[in-house]
């Protein structure tokens, strides 16, 4: 499906239009006049309509865009930006449809679901590439993005801001496309903070497993994130000849919003390997008092045992006292509950217990 937007500078209006409007090629739009396509789950025709006939671009642009569609098995490509004589060419990777409310709606302490590190990883992550010059924006996606649909909602509000050009257009979606981020940084931290109070209190193999499944979350997040910064980065240094420069500092708000959260994954990140190792550390603690008790209960037996087997040997005389006479048997318990006591006392004497 392809949405057309136009700004029309003759009338100053700003709307939605249809494709029998839109000119033959993106150089024979009007100087003034701004158009964004937006392609969401387009076919091949289209495709070819826009990226081969209106909005030509080099085969390897080209390539990246559709690599969802022809190649699903690589997943999504990386961020990345690439500027070419005639236009600019960003791939960004959006966080899954519905993830960032899935997080928030879920209660902090409940365990991951696998399906949400799973959403996160490559192949799954959706790829929303962006296409622009002076005059033409075109953003081409397979799966429906919140950060498009804002963007789009955001320009039904203040139509005048298309005027300003498909640079401008873009930032909105890259800051509604960071702004995702928030509430997924939050709901990571909040468990990990639940989970730390836990870890003492119970460090079992299930908490170990949710442990392991937030880590594959935020390794994902923060493997984005990063390429994602370096992506702002070049954007903001002025390199690129249509990021107009009074455009640039709306782009470094959205770098900063970026690097705040990089920053909270990354933090997150070190919690959760420490919180990991204390785990292990934790189990490892509570083997080793099982194994002290153990080892405290064979030592205490140790010195009965003995008792039992020398009472117990078979010869015809025996010099042991009390054998083969009444008080015998009690003399045996006695001794070996001496035994036993004195053992005890030994340990606690020397603070083993």
């Amino acid at each position: 499906m392809i949405t057309l937007l136009h700004w029309d500078n003759a009338t100053k209006v700003c709307g939605e239009c249809s494709l029998d409007r839109l000119p033959e090629t993106a150089a024979a739009v009007l100087p003034d006049d701004v158009w964004w396509l937006d392609l969401t789950d387009p076919t091949p025709e289209e495709e070819e309509s826009i990226f081969g006939r209106f909005f030509p671009v080099h085969p390897l642009s080209r390539e990246d865009i559709t690599r969802a569609r022809t190649m699903p098995d690589h997943g999504a490509h990386l961020p990345k930006v690439e500027e070419f004589p005639d236009y600019l060419f960003v791939v960004v990777n959006p966080l899954p449809p519905g993830l960032g409310a899935a997080l928030s709606a879920a209660p902090a302490d409940a365990p991951a679901d696998p399906r949400v590190g799973q959403s996160l990883s490559r192949r799954n992550r959706p790829q929303l590439s962006a296409v622009l010059n002076e005059r033409v924006l075109v953003t081409h996606h397979y799966q429906p993005l919140e950060c498009v649909t804002t963007a789009r909602t955001f320009v039904g509000r203040h139509s005048d801001a298309v005027r300003r050009g498909p640079d401008f257009l873009f930032h909105h979606v890259l800051d509604a496309m960071v702004d995702e981020y928030a509430p997924v940084v939050d709901r990571v931290s909040s468990r990990l903070d639940r989970l730390e109070t836990r870890l003492f209190k119970d460090p079992t193999p299930k908490l170990l497993g949710r442990l392991l499944r937030l880590k594959r979350v935020v390794t994902g997040l923060r493997k984005t994130l990063i390429l994602e910064r370096e992506v702002l980065a070049r954007l903001i240094r002025g390199e690129f000849d249509l990021v107009d420069d009074r455009e640039v500092v709306y782009y470094r708000n959205v770098y900063d919003h970026l690097v705040r959260y990089t920053e909270l994954i990354e933090s997150a990140r070190e919690m959760v390997s420490d919180l990991m190792e204390t785990h292990l550390s934790a189990v490892s603690n509570r083997l080793n008092q099982v194994m002290k008790v153990l080892t405290m209960i064979s030592t205490v037996v140790l010195p009965m045992t003995l008792v039992v087997g020398v009472y117990g040997m078979n010869f015809e005389e025996n010099v042991w006292p009390g054998y083969k006479t009444a008080w015998g048997f009690p003399f045996a318990l006695g001794l070996m509950s001496l035994l036993g006591i004195g053992s005890l006392a030994y340990f606690r004497w020397k603070k083993w217990l």
